[in-house]
């Protein structure tokens, strides 16, 4: 570290002249224009007024479907605005189907453009019109409602477990969050056009992410339901097998509500709420434990059931990991002394979330 002196010219105004090695290293000369961005905890930060991440050539071969569309989701998340997907050869019918059907997966995105070599995937969507406060509240409802729907079909067979693109909604909204928050980290001014601090914005995409994890779940569990055409064996005791079910619908919601608690935890930080979250992890998992072992040792076994019983655990891991955020936020507003994340109608409204149409 080095020290600079202040100067003040005729005008009144201060000045700090700027390292050369650091100038020249970002290819900045007398005339160039720079960001300056005044942080709420008193730094003044320095920053190019250019976005190396603004455009993105994405050059394939002989990649797969799969490939391809892993490369062109790398590049959304990486924060890439625009990707230029260019194919020397030309693109083959496999790789254009993959890069019509991931750009339709994604909010903010369109094909702009498309020829025999290249396709210009273009963004859409300012980062002012983007709340990734109101992704994340989408992101909790689109998973618990879809746990909720895959634990119903599952005990009762009649009941279907939901449309199968909750998943797909679930990952649209973490990537919208990811792909911001990843922008934020080297696009200072990107942290003012989303209006939140970037630690706020970590949490938000820590939560995010915990919160795709209890979606996967949810899919997990209406898969075991899909592949099982009754509850239960034909021969069993209908009245223990009634009684498996109850203990598996009470345990399921159960992690779902210790999952509600811990996300209102990291909105309005409450240690009480979060030591009754790990509580509730606890307990869930010694139910789960003991509800596994009674399947096991049953002769007329409950095996939709038992292949269910870890996605509930998980969801209840993945509860207490959000409560160890909301906890982490009590801190640090007791340190700072602001009310971060504080979630309050009387903040005003939030920008529209990406619409599932934004392609």
């Amino acid at each position: 570290m080095e020290t600079r002196k202040i100067q003040r010219v005729s005008n009144g105004t201060y000045t700090v002249s700027l390292p050369r090695e650091w100038a020249t290293e970002q290819g900045l000369s007398a005339g160039d224009v720079v960001q300056l961005h005044a942080h709420l905890d008193g730094p003044l930060t320095i920053q190019p007024a250019t976005d190396d991440l603004s455009r993105l050539e994405l050059p394939i071969a002989e990649e797969s479907r799969t490939q391809v569309t892993r490369l062109l989701r790398a590049a959304y998340t990486a924060g890439a605005l625009d990707v230029d997907v260019v194919a020397a050869d030309g693109l083959d019918d496999d790789q254009r189907t993959a890069l019509r059907s991931t750009v339709r997966a994604l909010s903010g995105v369109t094909i702009a453009e498309e020829s025999d070599t290249t396709v210009a995937v273009r963004n859409v969507l300012d980062s002012e019109q983007v709340s990734i406060r109101q992704s994340v509240r989408h992101l909790r409802f689109v998973a618990l409602s879809h746990h909720r729907e895959a634990t119903a079909a599952l005990c009762d067979p009649e009941i279907d477990a939901g449309p199968a693109t909750d998943d797909a909604r679930a990952d649209r909204l973490s990537a919208v969050v990811e792909r911001y928050f990843v922008r934020s980290l080297s696009r200072l001014d990107e942290v003012d056009r989303l209006g939140e601090g970037r630690p706020d914005l970590f949490c938000f995409f820590q939560l995010a992410d915990d919160l795709r994890r209890i979606a996967a779940c949810a899919d997990r569990i209406a898969t075991v339901a899909a592949d099982f055409d009754s509850p239960s064996d034909p021969d069993a005791d209908p009245d223990r097998t009634d009684t498996r079910v109850a203990a598996f619908e009470t345990v399921a919601e159960d992690a779902r509500e210790a999952v509600e608690t811990a996300v209102d935890t990291v909105f309005d930080p409450d240690t009480d709420a979060v030591w009754n979250v790990l509580e509730r992890r606890d307990a869930v998992r010694t139910t789960v434990d003991d509800l596994g072992r009674r399947l096991f040792e049953a002769p007329d076994g409950e095996y939709r059931l038992a292949r269910a019983l870890p996605a509930i655990r998980e969801t209840a891991d993945c509860a207490a990991s959000i409560a160890s955020i909301g906890l982490r936020r009590t801190l640090q507003q007791r340190s700072l002394g602001s009310a971060g994340l504080h979630d309050s109608d009387s903040a005003g409204t939030d920008p529209p979330v990406p619409s599932e149409t934004d392609d």
